[in-house]
């Protein structure tokens, strides 16, 4: 029996398939939802690492309709058979990315008390061949086509003792540090960074007329590879309003869609037909 952790849905799409048609694969996948390179990872007053995460997201979204996150006690649930079945194995598969190398430190804590039967994926810097049979590097698992994660199999390897101990204490680092965003920094490497570390690339592409929330976040995403996701990127347009650094307009509890944001100052495309109109009333 394995069990293949893996973070996010779209990741996780390719490795079910994966699993599905290679018999030594045979597990259960197991879907990370959380993100866990960006947010507090402290647990206060005696709260449960789920509700802390889960209140974060809640802060984010803005709403209580936030989606429930049980990754905690899926990993202990887990931990929990591997003690009961002794031939049972945790596969983490690990791209070059924030959330799945933060990922990585966070379970190592719980797996450390199943020596030899954790093993790892990782996929950094290794080379892939896409649908047209070309080599390529990719960056997350969702890239890979599932013949391909079938035969990346081989590079699984047990987490050694020394990475154990090591990489371990990396996570309580984290967790006292407690930045609200991490950052790779390449191999296993984390970095804590300040909450507004991606501001300046948000501004960057904000002008003095109002363009929607959806596109900025879009602009930024495509072209600096922000790996934070759009929900995130999207409260950070809020916080920027709420100290003056932008100005917004729309319905700002709805999707990215539904509101606009520009630089202060300037005319908004609104402001200046107004006044075009109102100059040639005057004429």
């Amino acid at each position: 029996m394995i069990y293949h952790f893996v973070v996010g849905d779209m990741a996780a799409q390719p490795l079910i398939e994966a699993v599905a048609n290679e018999p030594s694969l045979q597990g259960e996948v197991i879907v990370l939802k959380d993100i866990l390179h960006v947010g507090p990872l402290q647990k206060q007053n005696g709260e449960g690492f789920s509700a802390l995460r889960g209140a974060f997201w809640q802060q984010v979204t803005g709403s209580d309709k936030a989606p429930e996150l049980n990754d905690m006690e899926r990993l202990l649930e887990v931990s929990k058979q591997m003690f009961n079945n002794p031939d049972a194995q945790t596969w983490l598969w690990m791209a070059p990315w924030p959330a799945d190398v933060t990922a990585y430190h966070w379970m190592l804590p719980y797996m450390s008390k199943h020596p030899g039967r954790f093993y790892l994926v990782n996929i950094a810097g290794l080379p892939f061949l896409n649908e047209d049979g070309k080599v390529y590097f990719p960056k997350n698992l969702s890239e890979i086509l599932p013949k391909e994660l079938v035969k990346a199999r081989r590079l699984a390897r047990q987490v050694t003792p020394a990475e154990f101990e090591v990489d371990g204490e990396e996570w309580h680092k984290m967790e006292q540090e407690d930045a609200p965003i991490r950052t790779h920094e390449g191999g296993k490497k984390i970095a804590a960074r300040k909450e507004d570390h991606y501001d300046n690339i948000l501004l960057s592409f904000c002008s003095h007329q109002y363009q929607k929330a959806s596109k900025i976040i879009n602009q930024s995403i495509s072209k600096y590879n922000v790996p934070t996701g759009d929900v995130y990127l999207g409260w950070r347009l809020k916080q920027l309003a709420t100290e003056g650094k932008l100005q917004l307009q729309g319905d700002v509890t709805k999707t990215l869609k539904d509101f606009e944001v520009k630089l202060p100052g300037g005319d908004s495309v609104t402001e200046v037909a107004a006044a075009t109109e109102a100059q040639e009333n005057q004429n």
